[in-house]
């Protein structure tokens, strides 16, 4: 027998919690852990092509966009290693980070994930914003990378336990839509 087949079978019912204030805002503030992710997919592709830009970090590539011939494709009018690190770096980060995360998740809860993710995403971009050179983009998406890790780790995860077991996909799937939501805005 399972380890938690005993449970409910006292009286013949099952646990059914109720659709609370609590737990529907509860679950719309977690479900914004996936905005920070949708607005990075939806801002990066437009920040790499963006003039200003590539002159400030990337001027090589925007010499080599100027100058096309038009015999090239898009590919090779930005083919460069450190922007494609600058735009890899957040993805690889996420991976690595979301193995932490769920140690971290497992130790000290979800809430704690959750928080961590937000307090290190918010740090990466705070260094984003005030990125003076390509080095200092590159750390500031690493660790945007790390907070969206925790939370693409953490946010589905309590999103599952904190609804009722009737709406849980329909909860949980405010994940997917914030992700969505943060595409359109970005």
């Amino acid at each position: 027998m399972a380890v938690g087949g005993g449970i409910g079978a006292g009286n013949g019912k099952q646990y059914e919690g109720r659709v609370t204030p609590f737990v529907i805002v509860a679950c719309l503030v977690a479900a914004t852990g996936g905005l920070i992710f949708g607005y990075d997919i939806g801002i990066s592709g437009g920040v790499t092509s963006m003039d200003e830009f590539l002159q400030k970090f990337f001027p090589a590539v925007y010499e080599k966009q100027k100058n096309a011939t038009g015999h090239e494709s898009q590919y090779c009018k930005f083919e460069n290693h450190m922007l494609t690190l600058f735009t890899s770096s957040l993805y690889l980060a996420a991976l690595v980070a979301s193995f932490f995360a769920s140690a971290t998740t497992r130790k000290f809860g979800r809430k704690i994930s959750m928080t961590v993710g937000g307090m290190v995403f918010l740090v990466g971009a705070v260094l984003n914003g005030a990125a003076m050179n390509v080095a200092m983009l590159i750390i500031g998406r690493i660790l945007l990378g790390v907070g969206i890790g925790y939370a693409n780790q953490s946010v589905p995860v309590y999103l599952s336990e904190m609804a009722p077991p009737k709406l849980r996909g329909a909860l949980n799937i405010g994940f997917q839509m914030a992700t969505t939501i943060g595409i359109f805005a970005g």
